[in-house]
């Protein structure tokens, strides 16, 4: 077992440095002497307003290499971005100038054209990479005839690259249709087009080590920058106030409530027990379900550790801007590393709750959350195949998941499990459990779950709101994130605020005499999760031009995923705040 954990954690290790490895094998030789030839990658195509709907750059009828089309190898993390890197017939040397070259002649058919119709239709652009340097540009043009009201395509054919350079290192590339050189291909059914490019190369004073900044500024502007930061900073004060002032007016609750029930103590037994002093046979009886809450409880800490160690990683620098595949890899070998996590937690709580079925609880933690992702990914990668795009993972790709998934994050949480089972931990309430239940007394409407959990994912939610449309931004378009200060500012506050108002439902919930509040605190905890995918219906139909069902599914299909683990991390955090609270609030009254 100690052989095959090792084996497990070296090929997590090489795995999570794989990207780092492939960062220093790209950076670290990029020196060139006068024409030698650099290869121009193409990457993918797709419509812009679409940015998950990508094909291969070859489903359209573009010039391809003399000698045969050539696909570059892919690490995982870039694979799972949808990154096809294929060889292109452009012949880039360096700090060599092109005034009009030639890339190819070619007779488009009915069925060519057709395909180029759609994509400047459908607003195609396409990506390229020049010694590891993102570009893009735009396959075509619509223009619209106001006479008649309709629409003319025209199909660019000639490129302009312009690249700067320092010394013997690129420090940039930008590429430019030329207006003039188009061809019209509205309903046209045979055509002859001759494609061609020009290059034109010079220096520089930027260094090689900040040639990557110019894609930050391009995410953010100066001035938009200063307002993201005046917004986050007035969300997350005005959330504090918030949070401020409805912790003093709690204090000054419990203040009265131990005032109270110290003074009834004093005056001897025959007082009236009421509120939630009078819970207190109850309120340590354990939740029913508690083997699927147990697990709830280990999959929450262990996506919230996964979150910490991808923001310490970001802070340190490691996601830069077009590190391709970087933050996936990242998020798929952490959640592999850390689920020694969730099997330990999960365990923990399972034996303090007096579980003895401990493979049913450890395949239940083990699935609770890979389980769902399976099934979505699953449809997506379906969708994908039959779209034929990018986005649909290869069969080896996929192996390589599930084999991290049973080589690693399997055996982790078996370990975890078996480490909980023979730690020795007890429950130790602060009151007696009574054998029997108090019955609740009816309540109104607003103290239900649901309202409740409305209640208690607002304040959370209006803490990240801001952020969450340049989060949106970056995935789901065409922006680079690179703020993660911010992020992890917001992040933190988040988990404050949420433990914070879960402890406040959790008391006004005892207070009326309803000692039910297990799972209420770890379904208020996570509601900010709903409340994020109530907004991605926002932002889909209201902020971005988004279309398509491959679109639509990818949107809403792993948003599903993200916002569900949302709901576990901040569930399990809101319901450690609370028992913290109703352990403190009972220690310190004296129960029979």
């Amino acid at each position: 077992m100690a052989r095959a954990l090792l084996a497990a954690l070296a090929l997590g290790a090489a795995l999570l440095s794989s990207s780092a490895t492939a960062e220093r094998t790209l950076l670290g030789d990029h020196k060139y002497k006068q024409a030698d030839k650099i290869m121009l990658y193409a990457n993918k195509v797709g419509p812009f307003q679409n940015p998950t709907e990508t094909y291969q750059y070859y489903n359209l009828p573009f010039c391809q290499p003399t000698d045969g089309k050539e696909y570059k190898t892919e690490f995982l993390g870039e694979v799972l971005e949808g990154d096809r890197l294929v060889t292109t017939p452009y012949e880039l040397k360096f700090r060599t100038d092109v005034e009009n070259s030639v890339l190819c002649k070619k007779s488009l058919t009915a069925d060519d054209l057709k395909k180029f119709r759609d994509a400047v239709k459908q607003d195609y652009y396409f990506q390229m990479f020049y010694d590891d340097l993102p570009v893009w540009g735009f396959i075509g043009k619509v223009e619209k005839i106001v006479q008649t009201g309709t629409h003319k395509y025209f199909l660019f054919t000639h490129f302009h690259f312009d690249l700067s350079y320092n010394d013997d290192r690129i420090i940039e590339i930008n590429v430019s249709s030329d207006p003039m050189r188009t061809v019209d291909i509205t309903t046209a059914e045979k055509l002859d087009v001759q494609f061609s490019y020009s290059v034109k190369w010079k220096q520089s004073s930027v260094t090689f080590d900040h040639r990557m900044d110019r894609y930050a500024r391009y995410s953010f502007l100066p001035q938009h920058l200063e307002i993201h930061w005046f917004s986050i900073i007035n969300s997350c004060v005005t959330v504090l106030l918030l949070t401020g002032f409805l912790a003093t007016i709690l204090l000054r609750v419990l203040k009265n409530d131990f005032m109270k029930y110290t003074r009834d103590d004093e005056m001897g037994e025959e007082q009236e027990e009421t509120g939630w002093k009078y819970l207190h046979g109850d309120v340590f009886r354990f939740p029913p379900q508690y083997n699927l809450f147990s697990a709830m409880m280990g999959v929450g800490a262990q996506i919230l550790a996964m979150a910490m160690c991808i923001f310490a990683l970001a802070l340190v620098g490691v996601f830069y801007p077009y590190n391709r595949g970087g933050l996936l890899s990242a998020c798929v070998v952490l959640y592999a590393l850390t689920a020694g996590i969730s099997g330990y937690v999960s365990g923990l709580h399972y034996k303090m709750f007096g579980g003895t079925n401990w493979v049913s609880n450890v395949v239940l933690c083990t699935s609770l959350y890979c389980g769902p992702v399976l099934v979505v990914f699953s449809f997506l990668n379906t969708v994908a195949i039959f779209y034929r795009s990018t986005a649909a993972l290869p069969f080896g790709t996929i192996v390589i998941i599930i084999l991290i998934w049973a080589l690693i994050t399997f055996p982790l949480t078996v370990l975890g499990g078996i480490a909980a089972k023979n730690a020795k931990v007890e429950f130790n309430a602060p009151c007696r459990t009574t054998k029997f239940p108090r019955d609740i007394p009816s309540l109104p409407w607003y103290r239900t779950t649901v309202p409740q959990m409305v209640m208690a994912g607002f304040l959370p939610f209006s803490a990240i709101y801001i952020e969450l449309y340049y989060i949106f931004a970056s995935i789901w378009g065409h922006k680079v994130y690179t703020i993660y200060s911010i992020l992890f500012i917001v992040f933190i506050i988040l988990i404050i605020v949420t433990a914070f108002i879960t402890v406040a439902l959790t008391y006004f919930q005892l207070a009326v005499e309803d000692h039910r509040w297990w799972w209420r605190s770890f379904l208020c905890g996570g509601s900010t999760g709903i409340f994020v995918y109530g907004y991605c219906f926002y932002y889909y139909y209201a902020r971005s031009d988004m279309n398509g069902f491959m679109q639509t599914s990818f949107f809403f299909g792993y948003n599903a995923v993200v916002c569900y683990a949302f709901f576990l991390m901040l569930g399990s955090v809101g319901f450690r705040a609370s028992l913290t609270f109703v352990r403190h609030i009972y220690r310190a009254i004296k129960c029979e």
